[in-house]
């Protein structure tokens, strides 16, 4: 495993304007998300994720984001083994500052 790039939300929340390549993927629990989730995230479970990897487009860049940011390592850590691209949301969704849809 190599080393996971970590993205802070204030990064993201810029980025997400200007790269059509960057995905957000929501690993958290539907209850979670029903409170609410980043605009244009993708929900997938943390769970999923293995049966839904080949679902994900190998030419995008993955950015992974759950309530704090250790799920979501977890994910982008895997991801990372299968070939993708990704990112880690440092802090999570506790320090989101950026507007939620629910």
């Amino acid at each position: 495993m190599g080393h996971i790039n970590e993205i802070i939300p204030n990064e993201l929340e810029n980025r997400m304007k200007k790269e059509n390549d960057l995905v957000v993927i929501d690993v958290r629990e539907d209850e979670e998300v029903a409170q609410g989730m980043i605009d244009n995230a993708k929900h997938i479970p943390l769970a999923k994720i293995p049966e839904l990897k080949d679902d994900l487009d190998q030419s995008k860049h993955y950015v992974f984001v759950c309530r704090s940011g250790r799920r979501s390592m977890k994910a982008a850590s895997f991801m990372d083994e299968q070939g993708y691209r990704v990112s880690n949301m440092a802090g999570g969704m506790l320090k989101w500052e950026g507007e939620v849809v629910v």
